[in-house]
């Protein structure tokens, strides 16, 4: 039997949070919920960047045709931004950050398969908003040294590193493989959630400094690494839910009741939370085993370049919009900013969507594919007719977050738990967060790119970005044609497509 974890001191502080006086679904829905609280506290701490850019950066000039209206302490921008290069340096910076976080993630996920993860996501969290706040001091101290931000950006991508593979690990351990994608497609909605809190938060306080935009988000996430280290329980084991014995099926329809291990506990008789026993007594498994496991390497190749796209809309759509007319008007810091959460309310309903259908049709390959290449016309006609008016960008920038985040929320959450654990790895679920940082890390190093390509490829006007994007969801879709092949095969053998009982685990890989 493996060694119990560290117990979060609220649960031992509270004797009521402890079964029988809470149930297995409270705890599950309570795990969800911190879960949730943490990544979206991780991405709004990551959002200030692109909030800040046009403020950071060259300004577009002023006319008396727009109602732009800048104060004079952000015409010149804030050097060393906002000379002839400041687009390419303020590119630099996410490249210093996304480089940063791809190179962490691959050792976040290799450690947190072998170490505390409530302790460790904390951590991460903790750094994370402290450095945050640092690069935001820079407005106060008066900084300009390129250096000072590169650096803070570089420590911060690593803390950052550390909070995705910890929570999909987590989230893992508390649901099951049924509705696998809607629900995590329902919980994955922190990321762009996060992104919303974070633009708002950033935008409303823009304009009594820059410096805010870092602090308040900084300082959200430290408040939330404090409620993770005091109540979050990794595992249903760490707090005494061991085995479930299905004695009817009317009892499997009330919360189920903690029993004390049998010798029987692994029969077919005996429910482990819905998933396979975890094993964790077992080694995690090597990093290049991981990678032989059969869809990781074709997942991890398709989200480089839907994160690469992604991300290039995280950290420059505020820039984009502010800086192309709409309706002939070019628009404020602050109201292009708040515009620019459009894409995220479009990405919180793309990976709900997402999550279902691919429940529906247990098909995640298939739901993947065809988003990205929904996602190609979606991105054509935003930048041909974004421009038109301020409803027809609105919505067509939604149909684009729906579209091109679908895809990306699928494969970073429900496709990397179920690649982390297939019944091959026998149960052994310390796989999961080592799966889950290879796949979003490959994608990080396609974020870390993006940006950088489109902070270069803008001066040379925005056709060329998006060209860059639509060509990026193309190759996206490419790595998914063999896999999508593969399930709709089993789906014509099984000779259905819509069951309550699956024989396959929707990746084209036999159960």
């Amino acid at each position: 039997m493996r060694s119990r974890r560290n117990v979060a001191p609220a649960i031992d502080l509270f004797p009521n949070l402890k079964p029988p006086h809470r149930t297995l679904g409270f705890h599950r829905t309570l795990v969800l919920i911190i879960t949730f609280l943490a990544y979206a506290s991780f991405h709004a701490s990551r959002k200030p960047p692109s909030i800040v850019k046009s403020v950071l950066g060259p300004t577009i000039p002023v006319n008396s045709s727009n109602i732009l209206r800048s104060s004079p302490s952000n015409v010149t921008g804030w050097a060393p931004f906002n000379g002839p290069d400041g687009i390419q340096l303020l590119g630099k910076l996410d490249l210093a950050f996304l480089s940063a976080y791809s190179i962490g993630m691959y050792f976040a996920g290799h450690v947190g398969d072998r170490m505390d993860l409530r302790l460790f996501l904390a951590f991460g969290m903790m750094g994370s908003g402290i450095f945050t706040i640092l690069f935001g001091l820079g407005y106060w101290l008066n900084l300009h040294v390129l250096l000072f931000f590169i650096t803070v950006q570089i420590i911060c991508g690593l803390f950052q590193s550390i909070g995705w593979p910890c929570v999909v690990a987590i989230v893992g351990n508390w649901c099951g493989k049924e509705k696998r994608g809607l629900i995590m497609g329902v919980w994955n909605s922190n990321t762009s959630i996060g992104n919303i809190i974070g633009s708002i938060v950033a935008s409303g306080i823009l304009e009594i400094g820059w410096g805010w935009s870092f602090v308040v988000p900084g300082a959200l996430a430290i408040f939330v690494a404090i409620l993770v280290f005091l109540f979050l329980v990794v595992s249903p084991e760490d707090i005494g839910f061991e085995t479930f014995v299905r004695v009817s099926e009317t009892e499997l329809k009330a919360e189920a009741i903690p029993v004390e291990k049998s010798e029987n506990a692994d029969s077919e008789e005996t429910v482990l939370l819905g998933v396979e026993h975890h094993s964790d007594s077992m080694p995690a498994i090597g990093f290049l085993e991981a990678w032989r496991l059969p869809g990781v390497a074709l997942f991890a190749g398709c989200l480089f370049f839907s994160k690469l796209v992604a991300y290039t809309f995280l950290y420059w759509l505020p820039f984009y919009i502010r800086h192309t007319a709409v309706a002939g008007v070019h628009l404020s810091h602050k109201t292009a900013g708040i515009l620019s959460t459009i894409f995220d309310v479009g990405g919180v309903c793309g990976g709900i969507l997402a999550g279902l259908i691919s429940d529906l049709i247990d098909a995640r390959a298939v739901t993947s594919i065809a988003f990205l290449l929904l996602s190609i016309p979606a991105l054509v006609l935003y930048r041909a007719f974004g421009s038109i008016s301020a409803v027809t960008n609105t919505c067509l920038m939604f149909l684009s977050g729906l579209l091109v985040n679908g895809p990306y929320s699928l494969i970073t959450t429900a496709v990397a738990a179920d690649l982390g654990t297939q019944t091959m790895l026998a149960g052994n679920s310390r796989a999961l967060a080592t799966v889950t940082a290879i796949i979003d890390g490959t994608g990080s190093i396609g974020a870390a790119l993006g940006p950088l390509m489109a902070g270069y490829l803008s001066s040379r006007g925005w056709n060329a970005v998006f060209f860059m994007l639509i060509l990026s969801t193309f190759f996206a879709a490419l790595f998914l044609v063999s896999l999508a092949l593969s399930e709709i095969k089993v789906k014509l053998e099984q000779g259905q497509w819509f069951s309550s009982s699956h024989t396959s685990t929707g990746l084209g890989l036999e159960k």
